[in-house]
């Protein structure tokens, strides 16, 4: 398929290029670096996403060339569509009667565009576009480094998930030798919170409970006001229940302002957290996944409880 995309690519002039809504690390180092793999095809390529950049990845290349909206407009051939499974997680209008190329390496990844290249036995699709960018020859840059060694450093949970190995490794010596450098995107990334995120947090260790093997906590939208904390500042924060031992399953709930919890799942590798996810509309890995559940908290905590008590283990 990698070959089908190159070639879809090369067809084309003009592209945009997003992934989900709230996204990550590996959606913002991905798309920074592919828009730069095609820039330096000769190809003209811009980056739109529905919620711009989180404020921790803002100091990345060409994250300030990143155009946030509502809509694409503009005569682009294609739209190149990162780290998602559909065009609703992009949340953005105007990419339906549009040339698709989906780009995933999510187990639960689903073929919703005309090619779809779907790799889950890539840590990150930031090692993906990393493929790409070979498979074209194109200059690798330590711009373009810096990002992919974000992506990659983000969504194995800085070399810690299940699924990491010698190959994960192989790549991150790959991305320094091309120029990243580590401790700068670590510094970057784990040490530039805000003073809300930190108050947050606080809160949500308040509301922190455990029960065998499963932990979990929560913030309302009163305490998300009264912190002064954007959505982007919940990111991670379900991480601190698992680091809890006894804990091998955590579950992360942010009430949004229309009653809904968004929910965030992590799992040590005994739990496969994706199939939970995958049952409440979402998805994801094995051990870091998410779904939205309707409200009030006591029923959104049940039904999550329920699935993860009783959930398939990973194989």
């Amino acid at each position: 398929m990698l070959r089908d995309v190159l070639q879809q690519i090369e067809q084309r002039d003009r592209f945009v290029l997003t992934s989900h809504a709230r996204p990550d690390g590996d959606a913002i180092g991905s798309a920074l670096a592919c828009c730069q793999v095609l820039r330096a095809m000769g190809k003209r390529a811009d980056v739109v996403l529905h919620d711009g950049v989180p404020r921790i990845y803002r100091t990345l290349p060409f994250a300030d060339e990143v155009l946030q909206a509502n809509h694409v407009g503009g005569n682009y051939e294609a739209a190149i569509i990162l780290e998602c499974d559909s065009i609703n997680r992009t949340r953005l209008e105007g990419l339906e009667d549009r040339f698709l190329i989906s780009i995933d390496h999510h187990v639960s990844g689903r073929p919703f565009a005309h090619v779809n290249w779907i790799d889950p036995h890539a840590v990150a699709t930031g090692e993906m576009v990393f493929r790409l960018a070979r498979e074209a020859g194109t200059p690798f840059s330590p711009e373009m480094a810096t990002c992919l060694y974000t992506a990659l450093m983000t969504d194995t949970g800085s070399f810690m998930f299940q699924g990491t190995n010698e190959h994960t490794f192989a790549l991150a010596r790959e991305l320094v030798l091309a120029g990243a450098d580590p401790s700068h995107c670590a510094r970057n990334i784990y040490f530039a919170h805000s003073v809300a995120k930190i108050r947050l947090l606080g809160e949500a260790l308040r509301n922190l409970n455990t029960e065998r093997h499963v932990g979990w906590t929560w913030v309302t939208q009163e305490q998300m006001n009264r912190c002064g904390a954007k959505e982007e500042d919940c990111e991670g924060l379900v991480n601190y229940v698992l680091s809890i031992g006894e804990v091998e399953v955590a579950a992360f709930f942010r009430e949004l302002p229309d009653g809904r919890f968004r929910v965030s799942l992590r799992s040590k590798g005994k739990l496969d957290v994706a199939h939970v996810a995958e049952r409440f509309g979402g998805g994801g890995h094995k051990c870091a996944s998410g779904c939205s559940v309707d409200g009030p908290l006591a029923q959104a905590v049940h039904q999550i409880l329920e699935n993860l008590c009783h959930g398939p283990s990973v194989q």
